[in-house]
């Protein structure tokens, strides 16, 4: 299956970030922009990619080590950026640190749950908003998003999430996220169930 780690914005958080990004898609060109779908929002902290079926339960206990050692932390979703001229995204403000602390143990709990994963690289919390497909100036977005400064929350759990790639040929069509388990962070005692 294809699995990354992410923390999920609260729901207040996204309808303040969605509120933002309606406005950028009435910007010129934002037409030819693939906008990601609002229910998939997420700051991706390790990404695992398929793996195989057996991984996961070790995948799943160290990752719920990693949760237990990361003490909750405050954030909020601030600005914005692009990387490179294919991908916009929302950036964060708050305890940054910990949160890269957090991405570096979820990419360690994959690489010693035998996951084979990218180069790693320095950490840059950010949720993706829209892609291109051909090379895009993302400047004007950049600058729109600049004075956005969304309410805080605490992040209090790691999640371990399913991508459940478009599979209809339908134009547009988004993953689906499925989380499959997740963690509390801090001294809390293991894991919750998906859905509770």
């Amino acid at each position: 299956m294809r699995l990354f780690a992410a923390v999920l914005p609260p729901a207040d958080a996204v309808r303040e970030l969605a509120r933002e990004v309606d406005l950028l898609q009435r910007m010129p060109g934002a037409d030819a922009l693939r906008w990601t779908g609002r229910p998939g929002w997420h700051f991706t902290l390790a990404f695992y990619g398929e793996v195989a079926e057996e991984i996961v339960p070790d995948l799943e206990a160290r990752l719920g080590r990693a949760a237990h050692r990361t003490d909750p932390f405050p954030l909020s979703l601030h600005g914005g950026g692009h990387f490179g001229d294919r991908a916009l995204w929302a950036g964060a403000a708050g305890d940054r640190e910990t949160m890269r602390l957090l991405a570096d143990r979820a990419g360690a709990a994959g690489r010693k749950a035998g996951v084979e994963m990218e180069e790693h690289r320095h950490y840059r919390p950010h949720l993706t908003v829209a892609r291109s497909r051909a090379s895009a100036d993302f400047k004007p977005y950049v600058a729109a998003l600049d004075a956005f400064a969304g309410t805080g929350w605490t992040v209090r759990e790691l999640c371990l999430v399913r991508s459940n790639l478009p599979v209809s040929g339908v134009p547009r069509e988004q993953p689906r996220y499925e989380t499959v388990a997740s963690w509390p962070l801090g001294a809390g005692d293991g894991t919750v169930p998906a859905g509770g």
